[in-house]
């Protein structure tokens, strides 16, 4: 919706790394489909972000407005992080604006089912585990827009048209 509605290029974390992180997990000995285990978490995680950083990084180093899409949820739990990240892409002359998806467990346990992800299979399998390994009350740090993306909240497309006029400095009605 925020791609279609600005022109902004989009760079999704799971279109671009994806093909090259199942194979480095197969490669490591573990199923193109993990996302909990240690091997995914300190070795390929921090590539794959890496890998989403730089490109959101060349976008903006030509000019370009970017929508970064991805679970930065370790990352948005960094203030240093975050002031890094910023500073980086005030010094390319480029604002950041941070967008926190909030949803209630009940409504994130709704979608993963929808979806039907394997890298899913093993937090459904599991639920209360899941759960209890995060913070739905979590909040980044820093200056942020939340967008409630609970079955409950306003439909997405209202407050993702708030959102692009606040990012295009558009007057709200």
């Amino acid at each position: 919706m925020l791609a279609r509605a600005t022109g902004w290029p989009m760079l999704d974390k799971d279109t671009l790394t994806r093909p090259i992180v199942e194979a480095a997990l197969e490669i490591l000995g573990q199923s193109p489909h993990d996302r909990e285990s240690d091997a995914y978490l300190k070795l390929v995680r921090p590539r794959e972000y890496e890998a989403l950083s730089a490109a959101a990084e060349e976008n903006v180093q030509c000019g370009n407005s970017v929508i970064v899409t991805a679970p930065f949820i370790a990352e948005f739990q960094d203030r240093q992080w975050l002031d890094r990240t910023r500073a980086r892409f005030t010094g390319m002359g480029a604002s950041l604006s941070l967008v926190w998806v909030y949803c209630d467990a009940d409504t994130m346990n709704l979608y993963l089912r929808r979806r039907g992800a394997a890298r899913d299979a093993a937090k459904l399998a599991d639920w209360p585990a899941y759960l209890s390994r995060i913070d739905t009350g979590f909040r980044p740090p820093a200056q942020h827009t939340v967008i409630n993306n609970c079955v409950s909240a306003k439909p997405l497309q209202e407050q993702a048209e708030v959102l692009v006029k606040s990012l295009m400095g558009l007057e709200l009605d």
